[in-house]
């Protein structure tokens, strides 16, 4: 059966913020539309009815990953294609012992990745398929070289998010040079891996390359609209899970993604008017704090954009006015001391339900190192 947490948090919030833009509703697969509201309050009073519905990968897990050689893995993000939704994982081990605790275990792949077509959300995930290699277990979008902890070359390569222009897949990954304490990390780079054949076969994306030690290593993405021109928004934090958010932006074309010109950061604003600047040092941070492996997506509920991330200890949820803010309070929605060791809550757009005030999404707990599917309820001001 589901387990039911009630953990809802009243925010004491503002009443209302002046900015320039608001957003307008949209479909849960569509790019958000920019109106020119200049004034919203923030609406989130809390969460409720909190349930973990099942277990997504792993030993004793709803979908047989054991037939693709995934006994432990973790992350989980999702981009829709199409009628499909990928779920990109990190770290997989194919071999585990049962005591084992987070990313422990033999036949080591750095990132897999499986699809559904599953649209229903309530009662967990079914995967369709995977990403298989020539004996149909899950292979590596693009394997990390796997050099030694500490010794100065890449561990591995992590997924971090995926996006899509028309049936073109993007996923960004996190090149990790050295694990450090919990919650910790020095990355080499980031950097774009595409697929124009369904997911079957990755590449990377020449020429396209974030520097390790800025903030744009571990992004989350969205598509906006601003009159008749569609952008790429990746809201972006630095290795680990201590650092503020940045944002981003480029063209929604697959020559724009793969063009490191193309790319303009969040500068600050002009009065109520948001900068973009060409240069990477000219980011502005939008959002304070201790933020990790975040997840943003358009509420319909809301009609706000709402924020989830880990830090090292809960998982919480925001929500903001503008893709750059202003964001409210955070709201505690997974507590740490009911799921210790947990990280990484994405939501999908396509996964909610009750017009949108259910939100469905992944939790990573490093005990046992697995995936699972949760759900939650938006409390909203009236």
């Amino acid at each position: 059966m589901p387990r039911v947490i009630t953990a809802s948090r009243p925010a004491a919030l503002a009443a209302s913020v002046v900015v320039l833009l608001g957003l307008a509703g949209c479909a849960g697969d569509g790019p958000v539309n920019v109106d020119s509201d200049p004034d919203k309050p923030f609406v989130l009073d809390g969460v409720s009815d909190l349930t973990e519905i099942a277990q997504l990968t792993g030993p004793d897990a709803m979908n047989d990953t054991a037939a693709v050689s995934v006994a432990g893995t973790d992350l989980g993000s999702m981009t829709n294609v199409g009628d499909k939704t990928f779920f990109f994982f990190g770290d997989t081990f194919g071999e585990r012992d049962p005591e084992s605790i987070g990313g422990q275990g033999g036949f080591w792949r750095s990132n897999v990745a499986a699809w559904t077509t599953d649209d229903d959300p309530a009662d967990g995930i079914d995967f369709d398929g995977w990403v298989e290699d020539d004996i149909g277990l899950a292979a590596p979008l693009i394997e990390g070289d796997h050099d030694a902890n500490g010794a100065g070359g890449e561990v591995t390569k992590i997924p971090t998010y995926g996006f899509a222009i028309g049936d073109t897949i993007y996923v960004s990954y996190m090149s990790v040079r050295f694990w450090g304490e919990p919650g910790a990390w020095d990355s080499n780079y980031s950097a774009l891996i595409v697929s124009r054949d369904d997911g079957r076969t990755w590449s990377p994306v020449e020429g396209v390359e974030w520097p390790g030690d800025s903030n744009f290593v571990q992004f989350a993405t969205a598509e906006v609209r601003e009159g008749s021109r569609d952008w790429i928004y990746f809201w972006s934090i630095p290795s680990g899970r201590f650092g503020g958010v940045q944002l981003m932006r480029v063209p929604a074309a697959e020559d724009a993604v793969e063009e490191q010109a193309s790319y303009s950061y969040f500068a600050g604003l002009d009065g109520d008017k948001p900068r973009w600047s060409d240069e990477l040092s000219d980011a502005e941070t939008i959002l304070e704090g201790t933020i990790g492996e975040l997840s943003v997506m358009w509420s319909t509920y809301l009609e706000r954009w709402i924020m989830t991330y880990s830090d090292a200890g809960s998982a919480y949820i925001r929500e903001g006015l503008t893709p750059w803010g202003p964001w409210g309070e955070a709201i505690e929605l997974v507590p740490r001391a009911e799921y210790p060791g947990l990280y990484s809550p994405y939501l999908n757009p396509r996964y909610v339900t009750e017009d949108g005030r259910r939100i469905y999404f992944t939790l990573s707990l490093w005990d046992p190192y697995n995936v699972f599917w949760f759900s939650a309820d938006l409390e909203r001001s009236r």
